[in-house]
């Protein structure tokens, strides 16, 4: 077995040579990383998963061609759902294309040999009583540390009240918050377009009070992250995943279905087409509106979001009863 560091440095072995005898190698793994990140992929999730497959294969495997077996058993080795596992072996299978034009033993990967599950979960939207309890909640999960437990506080209710997506959030820097004019600059979308988002007067005072207490508490930041951890860095995805669940957990909130921060966007949806219905407006000359401001460039994306409440279809069955079935 080879060990866990590399002997490239040691090795009197030319490069081509080293490469036949060790055909997954962290070198191999980081080249084909750097390759996807110059054709403009962000890559980030998919360098973890390789990372990760590369230390398997040290862990378990002698030096041998990329089998499918190899891949077979580290995507087995993850628990979760049949959708990361079927995401995981898709990265793998784009590698070892890559592979096998260095090494023509590497054995190809069947496209679905995990397919994916097309059962959307249901959200899960929060009552009014649910997300003040979340948000109360936050302030005990680090007792000792009350940055972090106001940090996620004014996360998640950012999150609520503007139906931004988590990773959105964890990537927003401080020159990204206008907080004289309540404006965010949303950069790195996921269809890679930047977007303004202007938020309610009571948001904007949360950020105010917020960013004031995490300058106190580190007035010399390791980075310009507008949300940070408890060691005075961007607060990661992972991060915020973490803290989620402690407050969730804190909140009497893992009973039953699960609440994930992504249903906060659903909610922010709801609530607003809710509150449209309730004023009588036109909802459906409203949906661009809503559409660019969630960030999508389909309406029908925006339709997704748009779980039907019991609130939500019974102001909209009452309205239409009151205009004769035209909603």
């Amino acid at each position: 077995m080879r060990p866990r560091s590399s002997p490239r440095s040691h090795s009197p072995f030319p490069e081509a040579l080293y490469d036949r005898l060790c055909p997954i190698s962290r070198e191999k793994v980081e080249r084909y990383i750097e390759l996807r990140h110059s054709l403009g992929y962000s890559f980030s999730k998919q360098a973890g998963t390789l990372r990760a497959f590369v230390r398997y294969v040290e862990r378990t495997q002698f030096d041998a061609p990329a089998t499918r077996t190899m891949a077979l058993d580290f995507v087995l080795s993850f628990g979760g759902a049949a959708n990361s596992r079927a995401t995981r072996h898709g990265v793998l299978r784009r590698f070892y294309e890559y592979l096998a034009v260095y090494d023509a033993q590497t054995e190809s990967l069947e496209r679905r040999a995990f397919p994916r599950s097309r059962a959307i979960p249901p959200p899960r939207i929060l009552s009014e009583a649910e997300l003040a309890s979340l948000i109360d909640a936050c302030t005990r999960i680090s007792p000792g540390i009350p940055l972090r437990g106001r940090t996620m506080a004014t996360l998640i209710g950012l999150l609520a009240s503007t139906g931004l997506r988590s990773g959105e959030v964890v990537r927003l820097d401080r020159s990204d918050v206008d907080l004289t004019n309540g404006v965010l600059l949303i950069r790195k979308t996921k269809f890679r377009k930047d977007r303004l988002v202007p938020v309610h007067t009571t948001t904007q005072t949360a950020l105010r009070r917020y960013a004031r207490e995490r300058d106190a508490a580190f007035p010399s930041p390791k980075d310009e992250a507008f949300f940070l951890s408890s060691r005075g860095n961007r607060l990661s995805a992972t991060g915020l995943q973490s803290g989620f669940a402690q407050v969730r957990k804190f909140a009497g909130l893992d009973d039953g279905k699960p609440l994930r921060p992504h249903d906060l966007r659903h909610r922010f949806a709801v609530t607003r087409m809710s509150l449209w219905h309730q004023q009588r407006a036109n909802v459906q000359a409203l949906l661009p509106v809503l559409a660019t401001y969630l960030g999508h460039t389909n309406y029908s994306d925006t339709a997704y979001y748009l779980t039907g409440s019991v609130d939500l279809l019974a102001i909209a069955a009452e309205r239409a009863f009151l205009n004769g079935g035209a909603a």
